[in-house]
C-alpha cells in the first residue's frame, strides 16, 4: 500500500497476492474498498492492484478536470512506474470508463480487458439515469452526507472537505458527451463485458457494445472456431449498485482471464 506520483497526482494504490497483474478500478465516489467482497477470491489466482482515482479514497484532487482520458493516462503511468508486464485491467462503471480508455489509448499495457456495468457511449444510460448524472453537484454533495459512500470518504480522504468538489466535478464529466465505439472496435485484447440483468444500461446498449467486439453475428458453429475472442456476461438477480460486490463477478471474470483465447480475427 503506497503512493506514486504519476502525472501531478499523487495517486494511491494497493498490492495483493501473487501471480500476473490485475488492475482494479472503482466506481464513482468509490475507493478500493469497493472491491472487498471479491477480493479474497482474486487474489486468490491473480496479484491484484487496486488504485483510487484521481479525487477518491485516498487519492487527493488536483488542479485539473475530471476525465476519463486523463485517469487512463495515470493509470498506464502506474503501470510503467511498477515495471508491471501487460496487465489485465478491470474497471466498474466510472472505472470500467477509465479502463476502457486505458486500452484504447494504451494498448501495449493491456493484455485483457474486463467492464463491468460500463457503456461504450454516453447514450448507453437509460435516460433516468443520464438526468441523475446530470443533476449531480455541490448541493447534492450536501444531501450525501452521512450516507456509506460520505462516511467512507470521510474516513480515508486526505482532505475530507473536498466531498462537495468531488460531487461537482465528477457531475462535469458525467455531463460531457463521448462515443468510443470506433475505439472499441479497434481494440487488439480480448474483452469481458459484464452486467447485470437489471443494469442502469439497456440490453440493447449490451448488444450493441459486445457487437463492436464481434460478438452476435454468427453462430459460433459446432466446435466453437467461429465464436469470438471477446465474451459476454449477463449475471442474473443483480443491479448497477451491488454486481460489483457478488461472489457471481469474479466468478464469471477468473476463467476469461485463465482461458485461453483466441486473438481477435
Amino acid at each position: 500500500m503506497s503512493y506514486a506520483e504519476v502525472n501531478g497526482v499523487r495517486l494511491w494504490y494497493e498490492i495483493h497476492g501473487i501471480g500476473r497483474p490485475l488492475v482494479l478500478l472503482h466506481g464513482g465516489y468509490g475507493s478500493t474498498e469497493m472491491f472487498a467482497p471479491i477480493l479474497p477470491d482474486l487474489t486468490a489466482r491473480r496479484q491484484v492492484v487496486a488504485v483510487d482515482l484521481q479525487g477518491h479514497g485516498r487519492t487527493a484532487d488536483v488542479d485539473r478536470p475530471l476525465r476519463y482520458e486523463a485517469m487512463a493516462d495515470d493509470i498506464a503511468a502506474l503501470s510503467r512506474h511498477l515495471d508491471l508486464p501487460p496487465a489485465d485491467v478491470l474497471g466498474y462503471s466510472l472505472g470500467g470508463g477509465v479502463a476502457l480508455r486505458a486500452a484504447i489509448q494504451h494498448p501495449a499495457l493491456v493484455r485483457r480487458l474486463v467492464l463491468v456495468s460500463t457503456p461504450c457511449r454516453r447514450q448507453g444510460w437509460y435516460p433516468e439515469v443520464l438526468a441523475a448524472m446530470a443533476a449531480q453537484d455541490e448541493r447534492v454533495a450536501e444531501q450525501m452526507r452521512g450516507t456509506p459512500p460520505h462516511r467512507r470518504y470521510e474516513r480515508v480522504a486526505p482532505r475530507p472537505r473536498d466531498w462537495p468538489t468531488l460531487w461537482a466535478k465528477t457531475g462535469e464529466l458525467l455531463r460531457r458527451e463521448y462515443d468510443w465505439s470506433a475505439g472499441v472496435a479497434a481494440l487488439p485484447m480480448p474483452v469481458l463485458l459484464v452486467f447485470a440483468d437489471a443494469d442502469s444500461i439497456p440490453v440493447r446498449h449490451v448488444a450493441e457494445f459486445f457487437g463492436l467486439l464481434g460478438g452476435g453475428h454468427r453462430d459460433a458453429g459446432g466446435d466453437g472456431t467461429d465464436r469470438p475472442a471477446s465474451r459476454l456476461a449477463v449475471l442474473p438477480g443483480l443491479t448497477h449498485y451491488d454486481i460489483v460486490g457478488s461472489p457471481a463477478l469474479p466468478a464469471a471474470v477468473l476463467p476469461f482471464l485463465t482461458h485461453e483465447v483466441c486473438a481477435p480475427g
